[in-house]
């Protein structure tokens, strides 16, 4: 029997929003590092009282803990006494340089120069460097120059995972900022974040893109069953098909990891999505901007200006930030490790190109390169133990419960910037609930919709078999599910919260979504009717057999 334990001293929490299950080592390895490179150096530029955050892989599943500046070894669930603890902060050569930077953080003026940063330098910087590898003729490599490829590959992404989570320093202040906030106003959260709709114009552009191909395929008045049929329908379509497929190809849509495919994989449900595209609302979030102003003093109406333009320019970053960062550079490796394991597979040295993906990253060069290192039955057997790992039913927590932090003993600006980084671990759905009712969740949307549930465990899975207009029941989404979204009627998952992927997605792309239903795959069969009440948060089972 598979025993889950913890991997280090103190709390541990599992992430399912990012991976599943069974992750393969590399993603493991590369989002792991870059995870906590990061972490380590924000915390200490943003004047956050702890070390960082730590990853670690238990039986495939991630766990992770924010690693204290003091006490990080231990386990102990006990809070030191609160005149120690101020004694420290006030002393602590430290604490008193992290508080000053958390005053300094939280005017906002760091997220602002970075958030244009993102947009002047840093996204066009890995736009541009993505397409240069995607646009490699990987076929035209000798096995020793792919091998160097795919492991200059892993470099890279290594290198993206940590900027993506640099990045996230930058995003979730103000958007934490903004909740907390509202919460002092006496505004729920999902209140709050209604009004950042229509802040994240690169979540709603994939659905543009292909709704202006729609359009040329409707006005030739043919119904095109290939991608080629549908550029064959005029110049023009030609054109945007393959300014999209050259922008999405290679972006893995439907989670974080090697194993998931890439859009360019799947032309049967690009074709689909074209097929039933329709053009985003224009929502701006204008009148619920209006309808949370006049809930809150007037004399308090320059601070929630404020607040709120940082949030909404925050939000556009925070989706945009994980394709060009992570998903894309995710597919280029995918698809070299495509072809490196095609290669073995055809010379013996793997029984399926599958198998491919439960390498280890030192391995690379040798197994591809030079065709050493583990053989055939080896990678077999790993992949078969990660496909076991899948049936697993992880514990969300390892290790002796969290002690709370002690919020009342620290000087201002860091007991804000702590109550703020609680609030957005609260609204991205990564801490416990234990009132939530049965089916119930966070609500997206102001009408209820009823339909057919397409329910699997994984996202891929589920796209695959869903019909436009069903229900989408699944663990999670991921920012890039934006380009195939357009597909479901409506949205279930487990995982999330107000401000998580699934919900902004929802939010933005008008699709009616109860986010965070913890139960939901226990008690939704594939095939069910359902219906979703976003203004209540929660689902009903209309009919259970289909």
């Amino acid at each position: 029997m598979t025993t889950f334990e913890a991997p280090g001293p103190g709390t541990w929490e599992i992430d399912r929003s990012h991976y599943d299950s069974a992750i393969t080592p590399i993603s493991e390895m590369v989002m792991g590092r870059g995870a906590e490179a990061a972490y380590e150096k924000l915390f200490g530029v943003l004047g956050v009282p702890a070390k960082g955050i730590e990853m670690r892989e238990v039986n495939g599943f991630i766990y992770s803990r924010i690693v204290p500046y003091f006490g990080g070894d231990s386990d102990s669930t006990k809070q030191p006494p609160e005149w120690l603890v101020k004694l420290v902060f006030r002393l602590h050569p430290e604490m008193r340089r992290r508080e000053k930077l958390s005053a300094e953080a939280l005017e906002g003026e760091g997220s602002r120069k970075t958030i244009a940063d993102w947009q002047a330098r840093i996204r066009p910087h890995y736009v541009e460097r993505n397409l240069a590898y995607q646009r490699m003729d990987l076929s035209a490599l000798d096995d020793a120059a792919l091998g160097a490829h795919v492991d200059e590959l892993v470099a890279y992404l290594r290198e993206t995972c940590e900027e993506h989570h640099r990045l996230h320093g930058y995003d979730l202040g103000p958007l934490a900022l903004f909740v907390v906030a509202c919460r002092d106003w006496g505004i729920e959260v999902s209140d709050a974040l209604d009004a950042l709709t229509g802040a994240s114009p690169s979540t709603t552009e994939p659905r543009r893109q292909v709704a202006e191909i729609r359009a040329e395929v409707d006005a030739a008045g043919v119904t095109p069953s290939s991608l080629d049929e549908v550029r064959a329908v005029s110049p023009r379509a030609a054109e945007l098909l393959d300014a999209y497929i050259e922008r999405h190809g290679s972006v893995v849509f439907s989670s974080y990891d090697l194993d998931s495919p890439t859009l360019g994989e799947r032309p049967e449900l690009v074709l689909t999505t074209i097929m039933h595209a329709t053009e985003p609302t224009d929502d701006d979030g204008a009148d619920r901007v209006a309808a949370l102003r006049a809930r809150i003093p007037a004399a308090e109406h320059g601070e929630f200006e404020r607040v709120l333009a940082d949030a909404r320019e925050a939000m556009d970053m925070r989706d945009d930030n994980g394709p060009v960062t992570v998903e894309w550079p995710v597919g280029l490796l995918r698809l070299a490790m495509l072809e490196a394991g095609g290669r073995l597979e055809r010379a013996g040295r793997l029984h399926d190109v599958d198998h491919i993906f439960s390498i280890e990253a030192e391995e690379i060069v040798a197994l591809v390169a030079r065709h050493e290192g583990p053989s055939a039955d080896e990678m077999a057997v790993r992949h078969d133990a990660r496909l076991a790992q899948r049936e697993l039913d992880p514990p969300d927590t390892l290790g002796p419960p969290a002690a709370d932090p002690p919020l009342a003993a620290m000087p201002p600006a860091m007991r804000r910037t702590l109550d703020m980084t609680m609030a957005a671990m609260a609204a991205l759905g990564m801490s416990e609930r234990t009132d939530q009712r049965e089916l119930s969740g966070t609500g997206i949307g102001d009408e209820s919709v009823q339909g057919t549930a397409r329910v699997a465990l994984t996202a891929e899975d589920a796209l695959m078999a869903l019909e436009p207009g069903e229900i989408l029941v699944t663990r999670a989404t991921s920012p890039a599910f934006n380009l195939v979204l357009s597909l479901a009627g409506g949205l279930v998952t487990v995982d999330g919260g107000p401000m998580s992927h699934a919900a902004v997605l929802s939010r933005e792309l008008g699709l009616p979504a109860v986010i965070g239903v913890r139960d939901c795959l226990d008690h939704i069969d594939d095939g069910a009717i359902i219906e979703l009440d976003p203004v209540d948060g929660s689902v009903r089972l209309v009919n259970e057999n289909g």
